[in-house]
């Protein structure tokens, strides 16, 4: 019988680094907010890169989950700008 570590999240099996798995979870979190609101507003990928104040290529890149194009600063500025804060909790 093997038995097999378990995770607490994907990104824990992908990354040996804790700190960067960290990293990936928070970014990866922030991109599903950032899409689902793009989603159930409708918007097209030129209007949600004028909300977000980018341009059209890195909304291509968030709706396809291109994480690594991404860092938490950037992901938290396009929420503030679609009056969204960011709240976290150290545990």
């Amino acid at each position: 019988m093997t038995i097999s570590k378990g995770y607490r999240n994907v990104f824990e099996a992908l990354e040996d680094d804790p700190a960067m798995a960290q990293n990936l979870k928070i970014r990866s979190e922030l991109m599903i907010t950032l899409r689902q609101y793009i989603e159930d507003a409708g918007l097209g990928q030129k209007e949600a890169a004028a909300v977000f104040g980018v341009y059209q290529p890195r909304i291509s890149d968030l709706m396809r989950g291109k994480i690594d194009k991404f860092t938490i600063d950037k992901l938290v500025n396009m929420l503030a700008r679609i009056g969204k804060t960011v709240k976290m909790k150290a545990a």
